[in-house]
């Protein structure tokens, strides 16, 4: 039996990979997700498939040493996990935080095995960064941590093999510092990384793309139900790259923004965030790197809550943009019963499973990361194609592709649910249809 099946592969990970807490729960959630598939289908159970899928193909860890502006010597682990490569190159972001470890890595890059085969584009699934984190430090520090991150990193890479991106902490400041020092090492110019400056080999819409995707998928989710974002009151977590244009993009299209946030706590606007308010926190983010404390100081009438996220505030749509596991089973039963209807994720698996439970039992609409944030992995594979073409598209030709990426996205999501008895379930559909591509490409390569 399928529920059998599932057991064993969860008891499996999870004594194998017992200090990788973050890990074991992406696994268990995709493997929960996919019983009706596994139920249908025996010969995923009989090819062994989900044994193959939940080990790395390759899993790299490696010293980075470098030295500060007072010219004390510092050491950082660096990673690199290629999980799997039946689709394509490994594809996948750099995160550098004080946070990440193994296990970190090891769920992100699980996670983008399937988010990037939701794209439709030839693109494998892999993940890396280290605990170093830029917060705090000079753009000559963080240069030559970059360097010294590149010298091993660029051992495994290429534009072939495994083709890095940013993520947390990993901007197009240490995009350009990495990619800088691969050139000097390799003296080749090729899309080795994503999330170029567009003046030396990026694209237009890139930085815009996952927080501009998550809501592009959101609209396709209202417009099941046959609405839209016009007046709709929404908070936003995080005021990095994908908040932003989320926030941006929302105000496009109509909505009420009144939240964003950091680590150290957020901002509740109840007059909304418009498109000057957002210039200016872009401003504070992207160049003073300041905290969002500060906007309470400079805008009348805003709220600024210390240690807290926006999940208590009254809004029809959230959209959790920060970090993994910000909301649990409390805070999704704050935003039901403060009437919120849809829940659209741009950060990887930020709800955990029993605020995923909340939503589900109560109907909302909800967009897993894995499918909801797919945009800015799309656009990655969109600079890497341009890149190999050696030709670059308009904004507005990437934008539109995009665009009907993450329709095709919420189609395929939709449909695999509605084809699997479960209407409107995100995650089901997200998941099988992921999974399928990935299993059947894998048993057609002989299990790689």
């Amino acid at each position: 039996m399928a529920s059998n099946y599932i057991e064993r592969i969860i008891q499996h990970v999870s004594r194998r990979n017992k200090e990788e807490p973050e890990f074991c729960q992406a696994v268990e959630e995709v493997v929960q997700a996919i019983k009706p598939l596994l139920e249908r289908n025996k010969i995923y159970e009989e090819k062994c498939i989900l044994e193959h899928m939940v080990e790395p193909e390759r899993t790299i860890m490696f010293r980075v040493p470098w030295f500060d502006d007072k010219g004390v010597h510092r050491v950082n682990r660096g990673y690199r996990v290629q999980f799997n490569g039946a689709l394509g190159p490994y594809k996948g972001g750099l995160r550098f935080h004080s946070s990440v470890n193994l296990s970190i890595i090891m769920f992100l890059g699980f996670e983008q095995i399937f988010k990037n085969a939701l794209t439709g584009l030839p693109m494998g699934g892999g993940k890396g960064g280290s605990d170093f984190d830029p917060k705090g430090k000079s753009d000559n520090e963080v240069m030559r941590f970059c360097q010294s991150f590149m010298m091993e990193l660029q051992k495994h890479i290429g534009e072939h093999t495994d083709v890095p991106a940013g993520d947390i902490g990993v901007g197009g400041r240490e995009i350009g510092y990495l990619y800088g020092m691969y050139k000097r090492i390799t003296t080749r110019h090729v899309g080795v990384l994503t999330g170029k400056g567009y003046g030396w080999g990026g694209s237009l819409i890139r930085p815009e793309a996952t927080g501009y995707g998550c809501v592009y998928f959101a609209e396709e989710m209202l417009r099941v139900r046959d609405r839209d974002f016009k007046n709709m009151v929404c908070t936003v977590s995080g005021s990095g790259n994908v908040s932003q244009y989320c926030v941006e993009k929302l105000i496009q299209r109509g909505a009420k923004v009144v939240t964003m946030s950091d680590s150290n706590g957020t901002v509740y606007d109840s007059a909304g965030i418009d498109a000057e308010k957002l210039a200016w926190i872009m401003e504070l983010k992207n160049v003073r790197r300041g905290r969002i404390s500060e906007y309470a100081a400079k805008f009348k009438g805003v709220e600024y809550r210390e240690n807290a996220r926006p999940w208590d505030v009254k809004c029809d749509c959230a959209f959790p943009c920060a970090t993994q596991n910000e909301i649990n089973a409390a805070d999704a039963k704050k935003l039901v019963g403060n009437g919120c209807v849809l829940v659209s994720e741009g950060a990887n698996m930020p709800t955990n499973p029993e605020g995923i439970e909340v939503f589900q039992a109560n109907k909302l609409m909800y967009g897993p990361g894995k499918a909801a944030n797919a945009g800015g992995v799309a656009c990655s594979g969109l600079e890497m194609s341009q890149n190999a073409m050696m030709y670059s598209w308009t904004a507005e030709e990437v934008d539109r592709r995009l665009h009907d990426i993450m329709v095709s996205i919420h189609k395929s999501c939709f449909e695999t649910a509605r084809e699997y008895d479960c209407p409107e379930n995100y995650v089901v559909g997200a998941n099988i249809s992921a999974f399928r591509k990935v299993a059947d490409a894998m048993i057609s390569l002989g299990h790689i």
